[in-house]
């Protein structure tokens, strides 16, 4: 479960005081999948960044199974990023030199498990999101961008986060691999029983997940459907 309470993220700009994040409260369930929308400049990605223990809240705490990423140290932030968090990104951010399947055993490798079972998890996961046994020793050049962006999911997954946080996941394909895309995520999402929070311009995309947040200044709601 992923509960934020009281969060707020201040930023410096000139002489004035920026409240990206302004006292924000939500929660998401274990399996849940959920969408974040807003306006740029609304705190989409500060949050996200605070999410993924990529940027420190001013205030606030961030609790994932239990356990505060607010107030880790940097060693524990570290661990908490390799182990309980998966990122999905709209450009894949995939490895150009690797293949596939050595994409997925990366994450793998930074947790320290070894080469027979990074090799099994990964091979079982790119079959999970229907990549072919040929696509897997293709680099991301050889594939097309639903397949780059299947190789990102399957990466995500790779160290059984308990959340995966998903950067416009769809942005830069069609409409049609988009849904695929988005219909994947969900399926993976109770699957794996993993949380799932997708930031998003579709709105089409927002209204079919499990629940909708909007943020507008800072501030968060849910979008009742």
């Amino acid at each position: 479960m992923l509960q934020v309470s009281h969060l707020t993220r201040t930023f410096t700009s000139g002489t004035e005081e920026v409240q990206a994040v302004n006292d924000m409260d939500f929660s998401v369930e274990r399996g849940e999948f959920v969408s974040i929308i807003g306006k740029s400049g609304s705190g989409k990605s500060t949050l996200l960044s605070m999410l993924g223990a990529l940027d420190k809240p001013t205030g606030g705490t961030i609790k994932v199974d239990g356990e505060d990423i607010a107030s880790m140290s940097d060693a524990k932030l570290i661990r908490y990023r390799c182990h309980k968090i998966g990122f999905v990104f709209q450009s894949y951010n995939l490895i150009p030199n690797l293949t596939a399947i050595e994409n997925v055993m990366l994450p793998m490798e930074f947790a320290g498990r070894d080469k027979e079972a990074r090799e099994k998890r990964a091979t079982e996961l790119l079959e999970q999101v229907g990549i072919e046994p040929d696509q897997m020793e293709r680099k991301p050049g050889k594939l097309s961008g639903g397949q780059q962006q299947r190789v990102s999911i399957a990466r995500a997954l790779a160290n059984k986060p308990s959340v995966i946080l998903a950067d416009e996941p769809t942005g830069n394909l069609d409409e049609q691999t988009g849904k695929m895309v988005f219909d994947l995520l969900h399926t993976l999402a109770k699957q794996e029983k993993t949380t799932i929070i997708v930031v998003t311009h579709d709105l089409d995309i927002a209204g079919k997940t499990d629940r909708t947040f909007r943020l507008n200044d800072g501030k968060i709601r849910e979008v009742k459907k």
